[in-house]
């Protein structure tokens, strides 16, 4: 099979590697779709690695090349021994966490066991921690990480559940923490501002317009014109940074929000995060990076007693039957229509010979929101 192998910083190679063998509990899946996640980018850059060995230190790209990609759905192509659930010819997306329950540890592990599988104590994943990815034709994963696709689902639709899964396990996160301002309490959320109209924020606004129902206003912040259109025709008011100062425009327009979402990834947000919220706001950190900021700028967080809640991953639990719950909800309300996810990817690529421009050029574009590999619908 072909994929496409990150050997170093900066370099991939498209390879000529042996097709995975299905294990007894496994399912062989031929990929049809896979997203282009800022983690990704990060790990191409070599602004991150997830790839660690015992002791906890990164292992060099050199030393170790990786098969990025965990933002994937396919369909099966041949099933282990031991699989019950699914069957050749099934269109699934896959849970890119190696939790206790894929690995067969018992007992499972604390985060296992109370539904943040996301953080289990063993987890590995694939296209990140050295686990190959679905940057390739073939993945063999555990039956007990996929969820089968209803029929009508595009193959976009379906690589996008994972990210979707993040943002709604981001959600559930900020609605457990003991806040002053919240959706339904006393103190009621009325202004909500989003960093960042990538992906991930407009996956938030989404969720916060037709999941959750909020009537309020969203505003949404950014500095690339195909974003901040797509914004507002999902329901926020588009703030242009490069046009005003945002400080400025946002206390102009009325009171301070009470919630506010950093999904920009970048350090600089720090120093007037608290200028535009109230106090005992409530900030979720869903961004990644943050570089070039001292510590020293968390001092007017602490201050003003500000409320930080932080997520990473699609974590959650097991139906009975052991499908991921948050990836089946995930899924449900892309096939409901209650999120549009393929209108955020703004670039395809039909191979993957050609999937290094979204890496090398094209996520600079001012068009650019999501890219992802399309081989199939």
């Amino acid at each position: 099979m072909k994929a496409l192998v990150l050997e170093d910083v900066g370099k991939f190679a498209l390879r000529e590697l042996a097709k995975p063998a299905p294990k007894p509990g496994e399912v062989l899946i031929r990929v049809l779709a896979v997203g282009v996640c800022g983690t990704d980018l990060h790990i191409f850059h070599g602004f991150a690695n997830y790839n660690r060995d015992e002791r906890g230190r990164p292992i060099a790209l050199k030393k170790q090349s990786q098969i990025l990609g965990h933002e994937f759905c396919g369909q099966v192509e041949a099933v282990g021994s031991a699989v019950r659930r699914c069957k050749p010819g099934d269109r699934v997306v896959v849970d890119q966490v190696l939790t206790c329950m894929s690995q067969g540890h018992s007992p499972v592990c604390e985060y296992c066991e109370t539904g943040d599988s996301h953080q289990c104590e063993f987890g590995r994943e694939y296209g990140i921690t050295g686990v190959p990815g679905a940057f390739a034709e073939y993945v063999s994963v555990p039956e007990t990480n996929v969820v089968v696709l209803p029929p009508d689902m595009s193959s976009v639709q379906g690589a996008l559940i994972e990210p979707l899964g993040c943002v709604l396990h981001a959600c559930d996160r900020m609605a457990r923490a003991r806040n002053r301002y919240t959706f339904d309490g006393v103190h009621r959320i009325r202004r909500i501002l989003i960093l960042g109209a990538g992906s991930a924020g407009l996956l938030f606004l989404q969720c916060l317009r037709n999941i959750t129902r909020f009537d309020g206003d969203i505003f949404v912040a950014d500095m690339q014109d195909d974003k901040l259109a797509l914004a507002k025709k999902l329901g926020a008011t588009p703030l242009d940074v490069r046009a005003f100062d945002l400080i400025s425009e946002i206390t102009t327009r009325g009171e301070r929000a009470e919630y506010l979402v950093e999904a920009t990834g970048s350090g600089k947000v720090f120093d007037w995060i608290p200028s535009v919220i109230r106090r005992q706001a409530t900030v979720l950190f869903y961004g990644a990076g943050h570089s070039g900021r001292d510590i020293g700028c968390l001092t007017p967080f602490q201050a003003w007693e500000i409320n930080l809640v932080t997520s990473g991953g699609a974590s959650g639990g097991f139906d009975p039957d052991g499908t991921p719950t948050t990836y089946r909800q995930a899924m449900e309300y892309i096939h409901r229509g209650k999120v549009d996810v393929a209108c955020l990817v703004s670039h395809r690529y039909p191979a993957l010979a050609q999937l290094p421009r979204a890496f090398v050029g094209d996520f600079r574009l001012n068009n650019f929101i999501k890219g992802a590999l399309v081989v199939d619908e």
